[in-house]
């Protein structure tokens, strides 16, 4: 049931909202690393720390040092180039567009987005995307953006994420040399069971 209705596990879920605490903690209080980690539930600070780096893509350390801000290059290059890919288009839509700022559309492999995605772009406003170089296999598109007056489009996590809205499909089957639509992605206010990882 739980599965269901979030699109995930139980247990990845409780992994996400455990990060997400820390990265709150790392930035809002001068706990150490330590007391973070065993803050959130974790044991040992290797565990936390090695989570917390695939999950977000720097260790705790690096993510405190540059105050929770991430890059918002999308590089072509990853750890999943192949000489089989594909491409993926869609149409980014939001209720109210000219409130947001940078809009961010990521392919990642699982339904919560860990890590650097796959492949990404960056677009200026809600509006339609295009994806080159998406390596062949199976993926969820994964888009957010925050109001304008919260200039960045990845930021750190403040308290209930004012004006964090978020939208996915997938899985969707990426194939060699050919275009894969998408569709609409639409936008919608984050809610409690949305559970989001800044990306780099």
């Amino acid at each position: 049931m739980f599965q269901r209705v979030t699109g995930i596990s139980p247990g990845r879920f409780l992994t996400a909202v455990r990060l997400q605490e820390a990265k709150r903690l790392l930035l809002s209080t001068p706990m150490s690393i330590i007391q973070v980690s065993h803050r959130v539930g974790y044991s040992s600070v290797g565990t936390f720390s090695a989570k917390f780096s695939k999950s977000v893509g720097v260790p705790p350390s690096v993510y405190r040092s540059v105050g929770g801000k991430t890059d918002l290059r999308c590089l072509r290059e990853s750890a999943w180039s192949t000489s089989k890919v594909g491409s993926v288009h869609g149409h980014v839509r939001a209720q109210h567009p000219d409130e947001l700022g940078l809009v961010f559309v990521g392919v990642f492999p699982g339904r919560i987005p860990q890590g650097r995605p796959v492949r990404c772009a960056v677009l200026h406003r809600p509006g339609p995307f295009h994806i080159d170089h998406v390596p062949q296999g199976e993926w969820y598109v994964l888009s957010h953006s925050l109001s304008a007056d919260r200039n960045e489009v990845i930021c750190a996590p403040v308290d209930g994420d004012t004006g964090l809205v978020v939208g996915s499909t997938g899985p969707i089957r990426v194939t060699a040399d050919t275009v894969t639509a998408v569709g609409d992605l639409v936008l919608r206010p984050k809610r409690s069971i949305d559970r989001r990882s800044c990306s780099r």
